[in-house]
């Protein structure tokens, strides 16, 4: 019965992450769209309102890596082998899970690979 209970309270925490980010992202589009702040018609003000675009990028980005891995882990729960090591099979440590909830390596193969 404890391992049902680990899945639920990880089902929760990664929904919840999920959430979290989604949210996060939405803002990110706001912003890539515009929404709060429309471009000036001077190209000089311009060229200052676009300076954080590579970073709002990058972290669009990072954050869309983060959600599919924890869309992947939600999967995994579902499929029933959240716990399994994706590459050797084995069960993947209680701690290692904690720390990295959508992680699919147990610590051995990921220190491998």
């Amino acid at each position: 019965m404890h391992h049902l209970m680990d899945t639920e309270e990880i089902r929760r925490m990664l929904q919840t992450k999920k959430e979290e980010l989604e949210k996060r992202l939405l803002a990110i589009e706001e912003d890539k769209e515009r929404k709060k702040d429309p471009l000036v018609s001077d190209l000089d003000d311009q060229a200052i309102q676009r300076e954080n675009d590579p970073v709002i990028d990058a972290l669009d980005e990072t954050l869309r890596q983060e959600l599919r891995q924890i869309e992947h882990a939600l999967y995994r729960l579902d499929m029933g082998n959240y716990h399994i090591c994706s590459h050797c099979g084995e069960i993947i440590g209680e701690e290692r899970r904690k720390a990295l909830p959508y992680t699919t390596l147990c610590i051995r193969c990921a220190h491998e690979t």
